[in-house]
């Protein structure tokens, strides 16, 4: 659900791209008679044109999430899912950055469409052309319009599948589509009904609104990519050094010593409220086997698995509004990261000799 709302607000900032790029193909279709009709009359085409569009969204992102799953499971699925995070967020910042359009250079990194889809597209432009001017309508070109301006390797449109496939689940990927492609739907129809065209200087507003959105999304899959393969340096990390804003969390076994169970291993209290941990960075002794008691006061989706990476890429699922023990393998002196499934909590693993835990209660 975190993702398909991203993905959503995505669609709704880049919607504006859609209107200065595909302004035309809508009013195209808009106009087969129905443009003096009632309200409902005259939304049916578009209704046709965005189901079609998010249906080709959800199909694409479902076959592409397919192929990566298979590969992934070839290999280790969730290793290759955190590392194509890390490549989709920066080619995500590149397509924000050719939709300015100051770098002309990048440009190439969208690939261009098929003759057969150039083709395709030509037809049926001609065909909803004709029948306007006879005065026929039908609801068949606007929803063929929409299947195949889904299949257009626009900007936007291979960011966001960039960032649905990323998710490493076929079904996640195609439920973020269809988020993105309902993101974009209101301002077109709206568009579409007005028939209205916007200024020139207008159009490269909006250009640069929706790149920075582009961008912005872009390093926030980066980032979380960084977080799940356990980086020293992430963006969290940055900041946290620079503000100092981690300095002076404890855990419970950061001053005076480690409770240690009856089986003779250290156990860790954490608590996670608000999707956050509480402590954000947990102390724990090195070279000693440790069980986090993780106490999860929430059903939130983002929280419902804790991921350390460094401990053998260690996933675990969370009770929700309950206790998980979560058994971590001996790990030697250091600061490794600790998140939820998805990358977009952050938190932080102290490991400190056991003579330096008072030390360790400063935090990285």
């Amino acid at each position: 659900m975190d993702l398909f709302l991203s993905m959503l607000v995505l669609g709704v900032v880049t919607s504006l791209h859609c209107v200065a790029m595909c302004g035309g193909l809508v009013v195209t279709y808009a106009v087969q008679g129905t443009g003096d009709g009632p309200v409902l009359s005259r939304l049916a085409p578009h209704s046709a044109y965005q189901g079609a569009k998010i249906a080709s969204y959800a199909v694409v992102a479902l076959v592409l999430g397919g192929v990566v799953a298979l590969l992934g499971h070839a290999v280790n699925i969730t290793g290759f899912r955190d590392w194509l995070m890390i490549l989709a967020g920066p080619y995500m910042v590149l397509l924000g950055l050719s939709m300015t359009g100051k770098f002309p250079v990048l440009r190439r990194l969208s690939p261009k469409p098929p003759e057969f889809l150039i083709e395709a597209l030509s037809r049926n432009r001609r065909d909803a052309k004709t029948k306007a001017a006879e005065g026929r309508t039908s609801l068949a070109a606007p929803a063929a319009f929409g299947a195949l301006t889904g299949l257009m390797p626009c900007a936007p449109l291979i960011a966001a599948q960039a960032a649905a496939i990323s998710s490493g689940s076929p079904l996640t990927a195609a439920f973020a589509m269809v988020g993105f492609g309902l993101g974009t739907a209101p301002l077109m129809m709206v568009f579409g009904l007005g028939s209205s065209l916007l200024s020139s200087a207008f159009q490269k507003r909006l250009q640069i609104v929706a790149a920075l959105a582009v961008i912005v999304f872009g390093l926030i899959i980066f980032n979380r990519g960084l977080e799940l393969v356990g980086s020293p340096a992430s963006f969290d990390s940055i900041a946290a050094a620079v503000t100092g804003s981690r300095s002076g969390q404890q855990s419970a076994g950061s001053s005076g010593g480690f409770k240690v169970a009856a089986d003779g291993v250290v156990e860790v209290p954490i608590t996670i409220r608000d999707t956050a941990y509480i402590p954000r960075s947990v102390v724990i002794p090195a070279d000693r086997r440790v069980r986090l008691v993780v106490d999860r006061q929430e059903d939130a989706a983002c929280s419902s698995q804790l991921a350390i990476p460094a401990a053998s890429n260690l996933l675990v699922d969370l009770k929700a509004n309950g206790v998980t023990r979560v058994d971590v393998p001996p790990m030697k002196a250091g600061t490794y990261t600790l998140t939820c499934g998805m990358g977009m909590m952050s938190g932080r693993i102290v490991a400190v000799a056991e003579g330096d835990s008072k030390a360790g209660a400063k935090g990285p």
